[in-house]
């Protein structure tokens, strides 16, 4: 049985650190009046802090809480409704905060994570000197703009409302409902945020010379309005996302590979394989590791293509082992398989590193290749059937594979099954016919 508990007060007996006046107490002592409204179990409430004056207020809260990165605590919440949707999830940030993390604060609203966003907004950098915000009044004074804010203020109420926010209010700290709001806000499912004005008395206040009814009059002055602006019956993300994964079934069990085939490798092996970006050169490795694996060996797999995947070099390398080995840098491969020009500047380098027991294996375009390492050239023209040129780089590989012989090419064989069994199995098998015939077999 579980047991939920109650507190008559969610508040400890630590004094607020704020200055004389400050809003920031007030609208904390209405979130606890919230909190004892909803009678919250402090174990499944979490407060989760930004940086700032707004920043100190979950150390007076006996709930958990996290405290982090300014502007990042909206992320953080979110990561935490994620993990665990059942708990409620408050958010208290300064409106330094929210511009300085403006683009978590839209993505927040617009997926609807189910957190509530307290914005403690007193429309200036309280803790660090008075600066301007994203939400300093146009022409106020701060201390970095004396001659009067130039900026126009933020609409934190619009930017969050028409991205989908859930639950949208604005206030100041003076407001008798606003514990109320909170309650309905906490309640809402999805993101809900209340915009909470309130003065900075170490700076702003004396400035620009505001009290609260200067708070209300601003409010008006720059066309804003109060109370709830948005209202909205709209999934919430975590509950939606745990739906779909829920649609998908069970989750697929890993992938096992079944060791078949034998193998009498007693080092450490490497290939490299060079060839265009988009014409299956990581497919091909892969299948070629699959097939050591297959044969008791430990395989480890790098890649190295650009950015934009359909174009330019791909470069592969995998190690084989008889034991279990980290994969290094690759100074000297034992099998260098180069299959287009895309691929060669990559690898050129190596061509000199490696000694006379190596092999290169390369496509007629590459006969006058300099290296001390024997050097295999493979027309693929004098294969009786098509070799496109996704296939040529396993083609290649297989060649290799007959010079070097550290697996069965049953192995290989087997590795190929699957959705695209008919192509690889076709290159596999131009690989064994023209590995036979090596017209263009070169000596060292």
């Amino acid at each position: 049985m579980t047991t939920i508990t109650v507190l008559d007060s969610y508040r400890n007996e630590k004094p607020y650190p704020f200055c004389p006046g400050c809003g920031h107490g007030p609208v904390l002592d209405k979130l606890n009046a919230a909190l004892v409204t909803l009678e919250a179990d402090p174990s499944e409430v979490v407060i989760v802090s930004d940086i700032g004056c707004a920043g100190l207020s979950d150390q007076y809260f006996a709930t958990s809480a996290f405290h982090g990165l300014h502007g990042r605590s909206i992320t953080y919440a979110t990561g935490i409704k994620l993990a665990r949707p059942e708990l409620t999830v408050i958010v208290i940030m300064g409106d330094g905060g929210t511009g300085i993390g403006g683009t978590h604060l839209i993505n927040a609203a617009r997926r609807n994570v189910g957190i509530t966003v307290l914005v403690l907004n007193n429309l200036n950098f309280g803790m660090t000197g008075g600066q301007h915000s994203t939400t300093t009044p146009e022409g106020s004074i701060t201390s970095t703009t004396p001659l009067g804010n130039p900026e126009h203020p933020l609409d934190i109420c619009a930017t969050v409302g028409v991205n989908g926010a859930a639950y949208v209010y604005r206030g100041t700290s003076f407001d008798d409902e606003l514990a109320d709001q909170m309650v309905d806000a906490i309640r809402q499912p999805g993101f809900a945020l209340l915009d909470v004005w309130d003065l900075c008395t170490a700076y702003f206040v004396p400035k620009n010379k505001i009290g609260k009814k200067g708070l209300e009059e601003t409010i008006g002055e720059l066309g804003l309005t109060k109370g709830v602006l948005y209202r909205r019956d709209v999934p919430e993300y975590a509950a939606t996302y745990r739906d779909a994964a829920a649609g998908m079934g069970e989750r697929q069990p890993a992938r096992t590979i079944p060791v078949e085939f034998d193998s009498d490798l007693d080092r450490t092996f490497s290939v490299i394989v060079a060839g265009s970006a988009g014409a299956k050169v990581r497919s091909a490795t892969r299948l070629y590791a699959e097939a050591a694996i297959r044969s008791g060996l430990w395989a480890t797999l790098r890649g190295d293509y650009p950015v934009t995947v359909k174009s330019g070099h791909s470069v592969s390398s995998v190690v084989l082992s008889p034991e279990e080995t980290p994969l290094g840098s690759v100074a000297a491969p034992d099998i260098l398989v180069i299959a287009s020009a895309d691929g060669l500047p990559k690898v050129s380098g190596l061509l000199d590193q490696m000694g006379p027991e190596g092999i290169v294996v390369t496509i007629p375009e590459f006969t006058d290749l300099e290296t001390r390492a024997e050097l295999v050239v493979i027309d693929p023209a004098a294969w009786s059937g098509r070799i496109p040129k996704a296939q040529l780089a396993l083609m290649l590989l297989t060649v290799a594979a007959q010079l070097k012989d550290v697996f069965a090419l049953d192995a290989l064989r087997a590795a190929a099954a699957g959705p695209f069994a008919s192509g690889n199995l076709n290159a596999i098998e131009a690989g064994v016919a023209l590995a036979s015939v090596q017209p263009g077999r070169a000596p060292a």
